[in-house]
């Protein structure tokens, strides 16, 4: 599948919507995360809704598992296609918020380790020394698949390990994607699309690339021609 996620990290709806508008029919799905939805509220996703688009809604829940299930059965309300809770929050927590929508809710997927950590900034927050990070992303992962979530966002460099232990049907969703030629940014754990898709990604999840080009429409075409190979050598 690989399909393409938009993130629309701009400073509000007014800048959001215009890139939505420019372009129009090649992007289904755009994620919405906590700057942009802290500005604009639900409006942004039902703005996205009216034009048919699907949304990713970012939110990354970490809360007590009461907190968390009304928020994720309020986002369920809203028609979001997809959210993240951190794994991080628990067994118990991930279960609430599975129960909040049952099996025909929104895609629910837990964030394992965020692309912007590298291990001694894991091993600084979790106080204790790390095999490797892909190890860590593994268990997390594991966690969040016992507790009856969809999936997970993991970078390029886990996708193939966590595929090959959940099976093609726990989905994945990948950020950090760069284009070659892009800088990472404050990115550490980064793919390219090509990358991401022979590792077996089913989301690949782009901003900086798009939002700060000159022309995103090309930049879109790009990464879908680079998506479409990808997928012909993984057949």
């Amino acid at each position: 599948m690989a399909e393409i996620i938009v993130a629309l990290d701009l400073p509000d709806s007014s800048a959001a919507l215009s890139l939505v508008d420019r372009l129009g029919d090649s992007i289904d799905y755009y994620k919405v995360g906590s700057p942009l939805f802290t500005r604009s509220g639900p409006a942004i996703v039902h703005a996205l809704a009216d034009r048919g688009k699907k949304v990713f809604l970012d939110l990354k829940y970490h809360d007590i598992p009461n907190t968390v299930a009304q928020a994720v059965r309020a986002a369920a309300d809203l028609g979001v296609a997809m959210l993240t809770l951190h794994a991080g929050g628990g067994m118990t927590m991930m279960r609430a918020a599975r129960d909040a929508v049952g099996p025909d809710g929104p895609i629910l997927l837990g964030v394992t380790l965020l692309t912007s950590f590298n291990a001694a900034e894991v091993e600084q927050v979790w106080g204790k020394e790390l095999r490797s990070l892909r190890e860590e992303v593994a268990r997390l992962a594991a966690l969040a698949a016992d507790a009856g979530l969809d999936g997970v966002v993991a970078s390029a460099l886990e996708v193939e390990s966590l595929k090959r232990r959940h099976g093609n049907e726990f989905v994945v969703v990948t950020p950090g994607i760069r284009p070659a030629g892009h800088l990472a940014g404050d990115q550490v754990r980064t793919g390219t699309p090509a990358e991401a898709v022979r590792a077996g990604s089913d989301y690949l999840v782009i901003g900086r690339p798009i939002l700060e080009a000159p022309d995103p429409v090309e930049v879109v075409a790009r990464v879908r021609d680079e998506v479409a190979q990808a997928r012909e050598q993984r057949a």
